[in-house]
Order: structure tokens, then C-alpha cells, then sequence
């Protein structure tokens, strides 16, 4: 569950509380992941189309079969790979196609001669940042009359301050409830740099000083090593895994890091923000858009290191900077990165390339 699937999944609620029937289509091989039921749950009809080894050109004219008879309007991709399937799949069908490019994407060759393809294929191809928007402009990803900006939202309504979750994650993780967390939440995966965090963090912590970190990936085996390679300090960071409680998690922290090399617009940094949280994070893609430096939190050099721990370590002595950053970041969150927001946004968008009132 990373960022993407969070936005399709709360747009397609936010669609079909507005009356919009809405089909999910996975292009993933059974089984169905957790995501399934939980398009199900807001009301989708939930489809598997299997895409075969390699390039399928089988897997078009099967897209097609489906939007076909479900008489679709719009067919919304949130990936590269259904993109280039997709918006071929769109115009068989006699649907419209948007795109919505969440980050930098940085293919080459085939693979992006066959994505600028299939965006002129498009009607609409939406970036979530301005600077996203600037890198499909430098890879000639789209003509520029297709481009558009919508900032992604979310259902910021599971996220808030709660002490009782605080209280309860911490005793399961063995965290004193006095201590200072620092915590991030994402894919294990070397773009999002977690081995810097550990880095920066290493020499603040102690025991009333701790760093957690949510999620899994490719790189989970190198981050336990580097963790245990830390000696006593080890025991001071905590590798949560996987979790479908993030609200919860996110209550447990004081402050929230991100030390992501390259992002667009990552929705769990609205999340940390909506949760009251001070923000330090690597200023990289749609990032410094949405935390106001010395106002909700902190940005730093893409793999700063030391910047990265004064920062850190700044908001660890002066808890009542954090509060007062997390207190801001919250009623910005709320303002700007709602779902109801960025559903509107969408739904104004189809309408103009259907060309309906």
C-alpha cells in the first residue's frame, strides 16, 4: 500500500459518494492483494486482468472487452505500465483516458518511447506536483496541452492526534511514554533512503530517543544489518514492518522524517501533518510545496546527513517547537490536501475532456 494506491483508492470513494460507478481493474495476477477488498468495501466493482509475461498485446483488446461493457466514460491509470496498456485499452473502447504521473518515472529506451506513446493517446496527464509537471516536460513525456496539476489528497479524517493510540503502540513496541520519537513511514526501497535516517539518527539515540520505521521492501534485509551494526544502540530503533494501522503509528511519534532521494507528492507527508507532526524531510520533488520551512518543519539536502541529525535533534530539545510546528501543519493539511479537494478537482477535469457542463 504506497501513495498511489492510497489516492486511486480514496478518489474512487470519494467518486462513488458523488454517484459515479466506478471499476477497479488490477492488472496483477491472482490472488488479490489486501487492496481488493478495500476498493470493494466503498462500493467498487473489482476486476482482475492479468497481464501475461512480457510484452501482451492480448492485454488491450481484453481491457477493452470490460470498459466496453461497463459503457466507461473515463479510464483513470495511476501507473506507468497501465498507462501504456490503458489509454490504448481507452480509445478501443471509446473512452476517454487520464493519467496521473506521481513521480519521476526515470525510464529510458522502449519503455519510455512506448509511455510518451501512449500519453498522446490521452486526454488529460496529470502531474501531482508542479515540479513532477516540470519532469514530464524535460522527458517530452506529453504535449504540453495535456499537462495538468492536481495535488494529491486524501481522507485525512483517520488522521489526528490520539493519545490513546500513542499509548498503546508505544507499550507494544516497548517505548517509554516519555520518550522522543522520531518516525517515517514507506517502501523499504533504496529511492526512499531510509539507511540515511538511520545514519542521521544513530547518535541522538538513547533511551528516552527513538526511531521507528514503517514498512517493507527490497531493502529490509540491508536495514537490519545496519540497525544491528549499531551495537547498543540498536535496541533504541524499532523496524515496525508492514502495518495497515498507520494512523495509529503515526500517533506514536513526535516528529515525523522523510530522507527520500526522489518522491512527487508523497501523501504520508499530509498524513504526519494532519496527525499534528513536525516535518523533517529532504527537499526533493513536490516536497517543499507542502512543508513550510521554519513554520511546519524542516527541509534539508537530499542526502545531508548532517543536516538531517541538527534538524532532528533541534525539534528533540525543543519539543514545544515541535508542537507548535505540529499544530501548523495540521490546519494546513486540513485546508489543502483533503480528498473532498482533490475528488472536485478530478470530476472538473473529466467533465472538460468529455465536454459536458
Amino acid at each position: 500500500m504506497g501513495g498511489q494506491e492510497r489516492v486511486a483508492l480514496d478518489l474512487a470513494a470519494g467518486q462513488r459518494a458523488l454517484g459515479c460507478t466506478v471499476l477497479a481493474i488490477s492488472l496483477a495476477p491472482p490472488p488479490d492483494g489486501p487492496l481488493a477488498a478495500d476498493f470493494s468495501s466503498v462500493g467498487c466493482r473489482v476486476v482482475t486482468v492479468p497481464k501475461r509475461a512480457g510484452f501482451d498485446v492480448t492485454l488491450p483488446p481484453r481491457l477493452a472487452w470490460i470498459l466496453m461493457r461497463a459503457h466507461t466514460n473515463i479510464v483513470h491509470t495511476h501507473n506507468p505500465q497501465p498507462l501504456i496498456y490503458g489509454a490504448l485499452a481507452s480509445r478501443l473502447a471509446g473512452a476517454r483516458a487520464v493519467h496521473t504521473k506521481h513521480g519521476a518515472n526515470p525510464d529510458t529506451g522502449r519503455r519510455l518511447l512506448l509511455r510518451r506513446a501512449a500519453a498522446r493517446l490521452a486526454s488529460a496527464y496529470v502531474a501531482v506536483s508542479s515540479l513532477t509537471a516540470e519532469v514530464a516536460r524535460a522527458n517530452r513525456e506529453v504535449p504540453e496541452r495535456k499537462l495538468h496539476t492536481i495535488a494529491n489528497g486524501i481522507d485525512l479524517s483517520r488522521f489526528h492526534p490520539d493519545f490513546d493510540a500513542r499509548a498503546q503502540i508505544r507499550a507494544e513496541l516497548g517505548i517509554p511514554a516519555s520518550a522522543w520519537v522520531a518516525g517515517t513511514v514507506g517502501r523499504l526501497a533504496p529511492e526512499k533512503d531510509q539507511a540515511l535516517l538511520i545514519r542521521a539518527a544513530a547518535p541522538l539515540l538513547s533511551h528516552e530517543r527513538r526511531l521507528i520505521l514503517v514498512g517493507d521492501g527490497s531493502e529490509r534485509a540491508s536495514l537490519e544489518a545496519q540497525v544491528a551494526a549499531l551495537g547498543d544502540r540498536a535496541r533504541f530503533v524499532h523496524l515496525a514492518g508492514a502495518r495497515r494501522d498507520v494512523p495509529r503509528l503515526l500517533a506514536a511519534f513526535d516528529a515525523f522524517a522523510l530522507s527520500s532521494r526522489t518522491e512527487g507528492l508523497p501523501l504520508v507527508i499530509p498524513e504526519a501533518m494532519a496527525t499534528g507532526l513536525p516535518v523533517v524531510s529532504t527537499a526533493v520533488g513536490g516536497i517543499p510545496g507542502v512543508v513550510v520551512e521554519g513554520e511546519t518543519g524542516f527541509l534539508v539536502a537530499s542526502g545531508d546527513e548532517a543536516a538531517l541529525r541538527e534538524r532532528l535533534e533541534r525539534l528533540a530539545l525543543d519539543r514545544a517547537l515541535g508542537e507548535d510546528y505540529g499544530r501548523r501543519g495540521r490546519a494546513l493539511a486540513l485546508e489543502r490536501y483533503s480528498a473532498e479537494r482533490m475528488v472536485r478537482d478530478y470530476l472538473a477535469l473529466y467533465r472538460q475532456i468529455l465536454g459536458r457542463s
